[in-house]
């Protein structure tokens, strides 16, 4: 597993060679700036920007950030750990010159993700991104593996207002409807365009179920990369939007009724090249292997909503019948169930087979949630767990006594119910080490506690405009 004393990026030849041939060329590009991202605890996406000329001093010493970020909430106040919260200290911001590129979404700027180093120049422990790729690097040593992902992303676009005002819809066709493709035509065209130049590979993007709100589903790469490309993505279609005089909300609850913002995960284990998810003998073409990453989701979902449902918002979102997955359950091309297996095409299922992960959205970090979702499933196949029986159609439909017997349970239901699940789990606790675990468990409460005494629909508002 990646440890803190590992090699850290930044300050080397090749990457100072780099740097200055990326400097070079971004300025014959036209870019000015580029920007420095990476997600918090609360999947708050924060940024520090710099002159393209300052790429080479970033790349080699990093650009000064503070910790305190780790247990910042959505509305920017703060909560603390035994570690985290000061006013204290400070961190380095490392550009990944592999993912850096310019903007298509915006002229004249660059984007990279980043990962966050002590001024000693050690690994910070609550960076979820290193985090991430620790996890992928460990399943690689002990297992052999390695993985496709890839996460959804469904936005609302409204019709440009303040902050503080209500949601209206920007589009007022049907779900799916040419109507409403129609109306965003100009706009999905110069988003297909940005995103291409950006060199993200889009699967498909359509008008989705609620008021104004679209999807976009784009290509599977290594984890790390996938959720950068989430970013990225959520990124150039703000951009893209503003630049029509729309507004996006990423929120998990634009209203407090009807469907919401998902983000699921798609997510496949592979070894020797060979996807452990089609060509198998076991359910649906499964290996023993595959079937066995899939209990362990399917055994730790309580527990981890606390990381891929992290909003009081993400609630109002996970309700029943609402294709949003909110009962342990699983189920071959199932959309209630929480996690669906995806077989693919016939003559394509050795690329395309998949898990699908259903009741997360876009609150989460998808660092967090990527790496969570794996260190579950890498601990169903250490120990050979089984799969339960699969359910077809609604799991909502089941009595108390037959959910039972199935193994069938309700999602929490609650921000607070959440973290109970996770402060008793003592696998991903483990994984995330004690410094991202406690800030998940602070964060989480401290959102809690932010809107206590709030209705659904003063939630849905305290949140609209925040992802």
């Amino acid at each position: 597993m990646t440890t803190l004393a590992d090699p850290v990026p930044g300050g080397r030849p090749g990457d100072l060679r780099r740097g200055a041939a990326l400097t070079a060329d971004l300025a014959a590009r036209g870019v000015h700036g580029i920007v420095l991202a990476y997600v918090d605890t609360a999947g708050i996406c924060r940024v520090k920007t710099i002159p393209v000329a300052r790429l080479e001093p970033a790349v080699a010493w990093g650009v000064g950030m503070s910790p305190v970020f780790d247990t910042f909430l959505a509305d920017d106040s703060i909560v603390t750990t035994d570690v985290l919260g000061s006013p204290d200290g400070d961190l380095r911001l490392y550009p990944d010159l592999d993912q850096l590129v310019p903007l298509a979404g915006q002229p004249g700027w660059a984007w990279a993700p980043v990962d966050r180093i002590t001024q000693e120049g050690e690994r910070h422990p609550g960076c979820a991104r290193t985090f991430l790729r620790g996890i992928v690097a460990d399943a690689a040593e002990r297992h052999g593996l390695t993985f496709k992902a890839a996460v959804e992303v469904e936005w609302a676009l409204g019709l440009g207002s303040a902050p503080g005002e209500g949601f209206v819809p920007a589009v007022s066709g049907p779900a799916y409807g040419a109507v409403r493709q129609v109306e965003l035509s100009d706009c999905a065209a110069d988003l297909l365009a940005a995103l291409a130049a950006q060199g993200v590979d889009v699967d498909q993007i359509h008008p989705e179920y609620a008021a104004g709100q679209f999807e976009v589903s784009v290509g599977a790469l290594d984890p790390v990369e996938a959720a950068d490309r989430s970013v990225l993505v959520r990124q150039t279609i703000r951009a893209v939007a503003q630049r029509h005089g729309l507004r996006v909300s990423f929120a998990p609850a634009v209203l407090a009724e009807g469907v919401g913002n998902g983000g699921h995960l798609h997510l496949s284990c592979w070894r020797d090249g060979v996807n452990l998810h089609a060509g198998g003998e076991g359910r649906y073409g499964m290996t023993a292997a595959a079937e066995s990453f899939v209990a362990g989701v399917l055994a730790r979902l309580p527990a981890l909503t606390a990381v891929t449902a992290p909003s009081p918002a993400s609630y109002l979102r996970l309700r029943p019948s609402q294709w949003a997955g909110v009962f342990t359950a699983w189920g071959r091309e199932t959309r209630e169930a929480a996690l669906r297996i995806v077989t693919g095409t016939a003559g394509r299922r050795d690329q395309e087979a998949n898990l699908e992960v259903k009741p997360v959205d876009l609150a989460a970090n998808p660092y967090l949630a990527l790496g969570c979702v794996i260190a579950a499933g890498l601990d169903g196949m250490t120990a050979s767990r089984p799969l339960p029986r699969e359910i077809t159609g609604d799991p909502a439909r089941y009595a108390p006594d037959e959910a039972a017997a199935l193994g069938v349970q309700r999602l929490p239901q609650s921000l607070p119910q959440a973290v109970r699940e996770f402060r008793a789990d003592p696998v991903l606790r483990a994984a995330l080490g004690p410094v991202l675990a406690d800030a998940v468990t602070a964060v989480r409460l401290g959102e809690a506690a932010a809107v206590e005494g709030l209705d659904d629909a003063q939630v849905a508002a305290a949140y609209r405009w925040k992802y």
